[in-house]
This record gives C-alpha cells, sequence and structure tokens, in this order.
C-alpha cells in the first residue's frame, strides 16, 4: 500500500472513521508499516508490549485461551485494548499463510495524539462500545 493512500484506508476504519486530515497525517506520521512472513506470531497473548494494528495486506489467525477465534482480514484491527489500559495482550495473533502486512502505532506514539486531539478518543471509544455491543448480540 502507497503512503498516499494509508489516509484514505485509515479513514474507513471505524478508529479513525471522522478525524481530520491533520490527524490522520500526525497518527501515520508517528506509526510505521510491519510485514510478517507467513506462520510467524506477531503478538502473544499475555505479553506486556502495547500497541495497535491495522491489517492492510494478507490475514491473521486468532486464539484466545487457546481457542481460536474469526481470522483478521484487511482493515481489521488488534491490540486497541492493551493500547488503552497497558495492560498485557488479550490474544495471540499469527500471521495468515499469504503473510501480513499491518500499520502499527505504539502507546508511546498514540498517547500524545489522543492528548493532542480529544476526537481521537471520542472515536476510540465509539469504536469500542460498538464492539461491546456487537458481543453482547450475539451471546
Amino acid at each position: 500500500m502507497s503512503y498516499e493512500s494509508l489516509p484514505q484506508f485509515l479513514a474507513k476504519i471505524d478508529l479513525f472513521e471522522g478525524l481530520s486530515k491533520d490527524t490522520l497525517s500526525d497518527l501515520i506520521e508517528r506509526g510505521t508499516t510491519l510485514k510478517v512472513q507467513g506462520g510467524n506470531h506477531v503478538v502473544e497473548q499475555g505479553a506486556s508490549d502495547a500497541g495497535l494494528q491495522i491489517v492492510l495486506a494478507g490475514s491473521a489467525d486468532v486464539e484466545v485461551n487457546g481457542v481460536s477465534r474469526e481470522p483478521l482480514k484487511v482493515g481489521d484491527y488488534f491490540g486497541e485494548i492493551s493500547l488503552i489500559d497497558g495492560l498485557p495482550r488479550s490474544a495471540t495473533v499469527v500471521a495468515g499463510p499469504d503473510g501480513l502486512s499491518t500499520f502499527a502505532l505504539s502507546a508511546l506514539a498514540f498517547e500524545p495524539v489522543v492528548k493532542e486531539n480529544p476526537e481521537v478518543a471520542q472515536a476510540l471509544l465509539k469504536a469500542l462500545t460498538a464492539r461491546i455491543r456487537r458481543l453482547e448480540t450475539e451471546s
């Protein structure tokens, strides 16, 4: 994915929906893109590292407490919970057979953006509450 298309792509993600172009540019400047070969672990459940990753290409398998969950696809994200609360990772994520490319944002890079742009926190809260509501209806 080219840098020029990254702002448009991120603007469609519920976490960043409605953010100004300047705020999105700030997030992009603070983040990085990562590529992981198929079958390699991206994050481990219980690890203390925190950071948000958004799937740009490829797929990933997810496991929580030994139970497989829905695979991640382009546009999905992970790490938002640890990014917010600073607690250990709640899932293991493994790159799918064709590998995985993500946009990654560390907690250190994310925190100043939230402090300087309250709309980022509001967008994050909306996305997380929508996820909670979706999970509640699935139960």
